[in-house]
């Protein structure tokens, strides 16, 4: 048997971004149900650990040992990086 995994589409991930960026710190529980549209718990747990902080992913969030949400992708200042002559891989 078979387990069936719900993919995540880009809407969805997008969504979660969103409004992991307008949440001061939130938990797991809180941001999915602070979501405007349903989702599987399921899928929105493969949405967190893709988005979650790892050499794999795309490191845009962190979770803390009290189990909240961190996001911390910052383009703004990648980009003022990249001007100042940092070589990124």
């Amino acid at each position: 048997m078979t387990d069936i995994l719900h993919s995540p589409t880009l809407d969805s991930i997008l969504m979660v971004e969103k409004v992991a960026q307008q949440m001061n710190y939130p938990r797991k529980t809180e941001l999915w149900k602070a979501l405007p549209k349903k989702m599987m718990y399921q899928t929105f747990c493969r949405i967190i650990d893709y988005l979650e902080t790892s050499l794999e992913t795309s490191g845009k969030l962190m979770i803390d040992k009290d189990g909240r949400i961190i996001w911390t992708w910052n383009p703004t200042l990648i980009e003022k990086i990249q001007k100042s002559g940092v070589k990124l891989r």
